[in-house]
This record gives structure tokens, sequence and C-alpha cells, in this order.
């Protein structure tokens, strides 16, 4: 059963959302244009049906303690599913890879992994490289600055039409 397309309040929600997830109902039924019991029913329905999957907030854990965030391309020996599940599982169970896909390219998975030194992140590589999960080779970069932090996906044809120019 395909699930009911979001109409345009709901992207309105949706990108209200992104920006703000602490906005009450009240404001957010302001911002498009919605009773507050109808704007909540709607946002209830975005939560269900799978649209809305959670609520975050923006820490800035180099204020609280040393982090070095890596970029790591991780590259497989071979294009094998037990492989790529068993390394699946392994990063799942680490709390330093903070997020994690599996792309399309050079490289296999693209690693977001917050540690605290280098000598950390060379540990980790190397617990990755020899753990026996068919792990061929690892590029690692070293955020510098985030210019342009996620911020939000564009919901509309329109807003991604924007950037472009």
């Amino acid at each position: 059963m395909n699930p009911k397309a979001p109409d345009r309040i709901d992207l309105k929600i949706l990108d209200v959302l992104q920006q703000d997830a602490r906005i009450s109902n009240q404001a957010l039924a302001d911002r498009v244009a919605l009773s507050p019991s109808a704007c909540l029913a709607r946002v209830r329905s975005l939560e269900t049906r799978g649209l809305i999957r959670s609520y975050r907030a923006h820490v800035a854990v180099d204020r609280i303690r040393s982090a070095t965030i890596v970029l790591a391309q991780v590259s497989f020996k071979q294009h094998a599913l037990e492989e790529f599940t068993d390394f699946d599982r392994r990063i799942l169970a680490m709390p330093e890879v903070v997020e994690a896909s599996r792309i399309s390219g050079a490289s296999d998975y693209l690693l977001r992994v917050i540690v605290r030194d280098v000598h950390h992140w060379k540990d980790i590589a190397r617990g990755l490289l020899g753990g026996g999960y068919g792990v061929e080779k690892i590029v690692s970069q070293f955020l510098m600055d985030e210019v342009k932090p996620f911020s939000g996906y564009p919901l509309s044809v329109e807003e991604g039409r924007r950037g472009k120019g």
C-alpha cells in the first residue's frame, strides 16, 4: 500500500520543522495558515506515515569535549553481501561512527566518525582494516570547518532548482 503523498501544506510543515523542531504547535499553525488542531493532526499524520523520523538537537560537541571529525571512504576487496552485512553490524555497534552510507563510485561506504584525536582514529581504522570484514582501503579526511552544515532537505522541485545558477 502506497502512503499518501505529502501535499503543499504537509511540505510547508516539514520545511518549518526542519528549521525549528521546537516550534510550538500554535506558531507552526500560524506559519502554515492552519488552525492549531488541524496542524497538530497533520504533524501526527506525518509522524505516523514515517515522513518525520525523529526530532534532534544539533549539539556543539566541540564545546563539550575534544572532538575530531573524520570523513572516511571505505573500499572493499570484493562486493560480497556477507561482508557488507558483517561490516554494517560492526559499524552500527561503534558509537564513534555517527553516520554511515553505502555509496556508489570508487568507494563503498562513506563514514562520519568522531574521535578524540588522530591516534584514536588510527586505532579504529586498523580495527576495520584488519577485522576480517573485507575492507581493502580507507581514505581519511579530517574535517577542518563545516562551511554549510546540514540544515534540511529542499522539499519541493522549485526549492531544489533555486540553488542552481
